[in-house]
């Protein structure tokens, strides 16, 4: 067919039903580049399709996104030469032509039509990936630089949506990384959309080279970056600083740093993550860092409540690394927590209770201090924090101290899901085809090697517990199953043992220290 209306109206039937059954029109690509070619390189149009002397571009447009949906097109062919007959031959001159001989207007609607077909094969070199020539990924990248720094925010947006795509492609993330400098211009955009497609940009272009600076811009542009926008920047920073962290400590210390600038945007998995990790990783000296960060992190009348919650977890488990240090005893640890208990609410105040069972059985003055904690909250309206008060101040009259202290020593290493909550988090907001989804999912060098030691770790003895949803995990720190409580109901009922039979301890350290 050689009129171009029902060409295009062709194409639109065309690519719906591509799109539901790819394999079946794929024999048409030749038929769909040697049109292209025709309206590209031979500029053969009718004068009424002439829009702004650019060849009906909205059937290059459909002819392009028809396209796209073969990815493998060029895989398999010899595409050295860019000038043979064959249809992959006639497809690159195409594509090369609209890329480097598209020149910027001064009308507006020539340049809008321009550009839609200069993005639609910027888009079909995305698709291609790795099988598509290195140079032309090369200048893809740079017409899409100039496109992010121009004034007019549609382009700007498209030209940052697009490059994150394209940073996506192996060997092409160097190429994105130059312009760093002008996307993190783009995050203080007027625009909230733009604002967006930067941080989206930067997350994809984000590695151990430097993160530590992306991470930092990112925080201080938090401190003024608008309530619509922030629950999905603490969301990326939380897991570009756990990807690409060689320190964990710099982790923990940007963990905190998000709390304190937002901490109401820091959801739960967020804060069960920094748990995780901190447990997870016993070398060095990592626990007793998080520990005395915390500890002085609460010190202060005024911090948000969920560093509360973090410290409260990290002293309870790990206190007693830093026990020794000046002005950090137990009882310390304990003041500084508890002057926060009635500034909390009952979440903050049942994980409160569980660190200070761990604390008074560590430090022997810091049973007179809880036993008072626990006895007035025993009548406590609230469920949750009552049956803890009750089981942790008659557990000392029920077991041995041997077996208390078994109870209440600190939790083993936690199993590692193949996707944190924060990565199914992201999952959830931006879908599965988000560049930033796909970039989460892709494990670092940095996790890798973590990964690798963990391995020799549990190789060595230290047995991971079963981790449930990081979301419940204030539920751990306190709940117990209704057979778990049966155990424990029958022993305590009985006040003349000494002793725990071995096979009970597991589950009632789950019940009473988890």
């Amino acid at each position: 067919e050689k009129h171009l209306g029902v060409l295009t109206s062709v194409m639109s039937l065309l690519n719906g039903l591509a799109t539901q059954q790819t394999d079946e029109y794929g024999v048409l690509i030749p038929n769909v580049v040697h049109i292209l070619s025709v309206l590209v390189l031979k500029k053969d149009c009718a004068r009424e399709y002439l829009y702004y002397r650019t060849p009906s571009p909205w059937l290059q447009i459909k002819l392009l996104k028809f396209l796209q949906l073969y990815p493998d097109a060029i895989e398999g062919h010899d595409i050295s030469g860019m000038g043979g007959n064959d249809h992959v031959g006639q497809l690159i001159n195409v594509v090369t032509r609209i890329m480097f001989e598209t020149e910027v207007s001064d009308s507006i609607n020539k340049s809008n039509a321009d550009h839609a077909i200069l993005f639609e094969a910027v888009n079909l070199i995305v698709a291609w990936g790795t099988t598509c020539p290195a140079e032309m990924r090369e200048g893809a990248m740079n017409i899409l630089g100039k496109f992010i720094s121009v004034r007019e925010p549609n382009i700007r947006y498209l030209g940052l949506s697009t490059m994150a795509q394209l940073a996506q492609i192996d060997g092409s993330v160097e190429g994105a990384k130059k312009h760093q400098a002008t996307v993190l211009v783009s995050l203080k955009d007027a625009d909230i959309s733009v604002r967006r497609r930067a941080l989206d940009l930067l997350f994809v272009i984000c590695d151990t080279d430097n993160a530590e600076r992306i991470v930092d811009e990112l925080v201080a542009h938090l401190v003024v970056a608008d309530a619509s926008i922030r629950e999905e920047m603490v969301l990326k920073i939380a897991i570009l600083a756990e990807k690409y962290a060689t320190d964990l400590r710099w982790y923990v210390d940007t963990i905190l740093k998000l709390i304190s600038i937002s901490g109401d945007y820091v959801s739960d998995p967020i804060w069960h993550r920094v748990v995780q990790i901190v447990t997870n990783h016993p070398q060095g000296d990592l626990q007793g860092y998080a520990a005395a960060t915390l500890f002085l992190a609460v010190s202060t009348h005024r911090c948000h409540e969920t560093t509360v919650r973090v410290a409260a977890y990290i002293l309870g488990e790990f206190g007693f690394l830093i026990a020794e240090r000046p002005g950090m005893s137990g009882e310390e640890q304990f003041h500084v927590l508890h002057q926060h208990w009635y500034n909390v609410d009952t979440q903050t105040r049942s994980i409160l209770i569980s660190s200070y069972a761990k604390l008074a059985n560590l430090y022997e003055e810091c049973r007179p201090l809880v036993a008072p904690v626990f006895a007035k909250s025993k009548n406590s309206v609230d469920v949750e924090v009552q049956q803890r008060c009750a089981e942790y101040a008659s557990m000392r009259e029920a077991f041995s101290p041997e077996a208390v202290e078994d109870l209440l020593r600190e939790m083993p290493p936690f199993e590692d899901k193949r996707r944190s909550a924060l990565e199914l988090r992201l999952l959830e907001t931006e879908g599965e085809n988000s560049a930033a989804v796909t970039k989460a999912s892709t494990p670092s060098e940095v996790e890798q090697q973590r990964a690798m030691l963990n391995a020799q770790m549990m190789d060595e003895g230290m047995a991971p517990i079963e981790e449930q949803e990081e979301p419940a995990l204030e539920e751990e720190m306190g709940g117990a199953d209704a057979e778990e409580d049966e155990k424990i109901a029958a022993v305590a009922a009985n006040p003349t043992l000494v002793g725990i039979p071995k096979d009970l301890i597991p589950a009632m350290r789950k019940a009473f220290s988890n």
